[in-house]
Formats: C-alpha cells, sequence, structure tokens
C-alpha cells in the first residue's frame, strides 16, 4: 500500500495567508497572526491535546483534530516550524517550540541548509537534513514504518512539495479572518483545482474545512 504525504489540519486565514512576517521567539506565526483566533477551531474540541480542563466541542472539528496522528509514521518540516532562529545553529539548546513532550510521536525530518545532530525528546526524535523534497520525503518514509508521512508546514515548505508534485491529501481550514499580508499558501484554493479534487466542508464553529485529494 502506498505510502501518502499528507497536509493535515494546516490553518489559514480567508486570504489563503498561513504565517507572518517577522517570525521571533515572541510571535511562533509570525507578528499580526494571532494563534488564540487561528485555531481556536482546534483548540475548543474535547480531542485537543492540551485540554486542561474537561469538556470540549465534538462534531467535524472534533474528528480532525483527534484524527491528526492517526497512522501517520513520521513528519516533515520546514525550520521555521522548528523554531526562530536563521542561518548557521548559534544556540544548540533549543530544542523547539513544545517542551520536553512533543506532539509528534514519530520521527521528525526538519528541512534545513545547516544540518545539527539529531536528539530525542520523549517518543520524538529530531533530525535536521539537507536535501530537495524528493529526497527529504525518502528519508521520512524509511522511517515511517509503512505508515504515511505528514507534511507539518509551515507555508514555504508545503509550497516546495505542491511545486514538486509530492502532496498527495491536503486538509486545510480556512478561518473567517483576513489578514492582509504574510506568507501565502494560496491566492484561491481554486490554484489546486488542476491537480487536486476539493471538497469544502463548512463548521459550525465558522471554519470551513477544505479537503483535496489527488485527481
Amino acid at each position: 500500500m502506498a505510502q501518502l504525504l499528507r497536509v493535515q489540519n494546516f490553518t489559514v486565514s480567508s486570504d489563503g495567508i498561513g504565517a507572518g512576517a517577522d517570525q521571533s521567539l515572541e510571535d511562533p506565526f509570525g507578528s499580526g497572526i494571532d494563534p488564540g483566533t487561528m485555531f481556536a477551531w482546534a483548540g475548543a474540541t474535547a480531542s485537543w491535546p492540551n485540554r486542561t480542563e474537561p469538556g470540549g466541542s465534538r462534531g467535524l472539528d472534533d474528528y480532525f483534530t483527534r484524527d491528526f496522528t492517526h497512522d501517520i509514521g513520521a513528519e516533515i518540516m520546514g525550520r521555521n516550524k522548528f523554531g526562530p532562529q536563521r542561518g548557521p545553529w548559534q544556540d544548540h539548546e533549543w530544542r523547539g517550540w513544545w517542551g520536553d513532550e512533543p506532539p509528534f510521536h514519530t520521527p521528525v525530518f526538519v528541512m534545513t541548509h545547516h544540518e545539527r545532530p539529531s536528539f530525542t525528546l520523549s517518543d520524538t526524535t529530531f533530525h535536521f537534513v539537507g536535501g530537495d523534497p524528493a529526497t527529504v520525503l525518502d528519508r521520512a518514509r524509511g522511517a515511517a514504518g509503512g505508515k504515511d508521512v505528514r507534511l507539518g508546514g509551515g507555508v514555504t515548505t508545503i509550497r516546495e512539495f505542491l511545486d514538486a508534485d509530492l502532496v498527495d491529501t491536503l486538509h486545510v481550514a480556512v478561518c473567517p479572518v483576513k489578514l492582509g499580508s504574510g506568507l501565502r499558501l494560496w491566492e484561491s484554493p481554486d490554484d489546486l483545482r488542476d491537480r487536486f479534487h476539493l471538497e469544502i466542508v463548512p463548521s459550525p464553529s465558522g471554519v470551513t474545512h477544505h479537503l483535496f485529494w489527488r485527481r
């Protein structure tokens, strides 16, 4: 059975923006991005992994939140998703935004021009790898134990894999807020219709779930 490359639960604004400029330690998603607004649809669900109180919504949003780890054996992400440093690594003590218990539970392949030694936190090992998208995907598939590979982002990394025609399915949650500037996944979701089928499913939370799969 083929190992798919899947984008899951990637959230953009109504004008297609998934991250702001000027990412920093204080603004992991870049300036102009309010995570409390953009990702409220997932945070409100019963299955949100960081939930500290009982309750939360059920239904479509909860299904996608719960499905995030299903049949995923490895993750690929860009360096900017891992952290705010640029250029040669100045601080090897930085272990990502997620603390001692990262949410991935699989090998993670961080794409970078500046490779560094791998390290493990809990059940997640981070590998820092160079190479083009196809090369990195081959490595991730080899580590995934026959399961699918998740393409975690950010925007630039997803665009690189789309341009290389390597993405099999995408789930993009479109938040009803317009940002105007930032890193744009698309001008319109119709941009991808030449290669993908598209189903758009509205949610009571206000987001619309865009489901793409290869033609």
